[in-house]
């Protein structure tokens, strides 16, 4: 069974930074392929970032290149995604996903599970 949460959202000013961290509620994320998302107001839901389940293959959107960055912690229990230098057009609602055994889909029917999502404001 996997239950996604989402947290580490808030409300930031532009050139902050921020860590949202994904969990599974009911185990370890061992073995899934994470990816997140967002979806600004009036917006498509789109891929920030994602990895593989074994983490040897990684995709950031090229809106984020540079400035954000996913990892998984040693324990397999939680899936970060690093956010630095915000910019307004940050804003939305993150949500991560998951995937057993799979590469770092960048669509959303690549991914079995999602979250609840966690809000990232971003103000001037």
């Amino acid at each position: 069974q996997v239950q996604l949460v989402e947290s580490g959202g808030g409300l930031v000013q532009a050139g902050d930074s921020l860590r949202l961290s994904c969990t599974n509620s009911e185990r370890t994320l061992t073995g899934y392929a994470v990816g997140w998302f967002r979806q600004a107001p009036g917006k498509d839901r789109a891929i920030v970032a994602a990895t593989s389940w074994a983490d040897e293959r990684i995709y950031y959107a090229d809106s984020v290149k540079g400035r954000f960055t996913i990892s998984r912690d040693d324990e397999k229990t939680t899936v970060y995604l690093q956010l630095t230098s915000l910019k307004l057009e940050d804003t939305a609602v993150y949500y991560c996903a998951a995937r057993a055994w799979a590469g770092p889909g960048t669509q959303e029917n690549d991914y079995d599970y999602w979250g609840q999502g966690t809000q990232v404001t971003v103000s001037s």
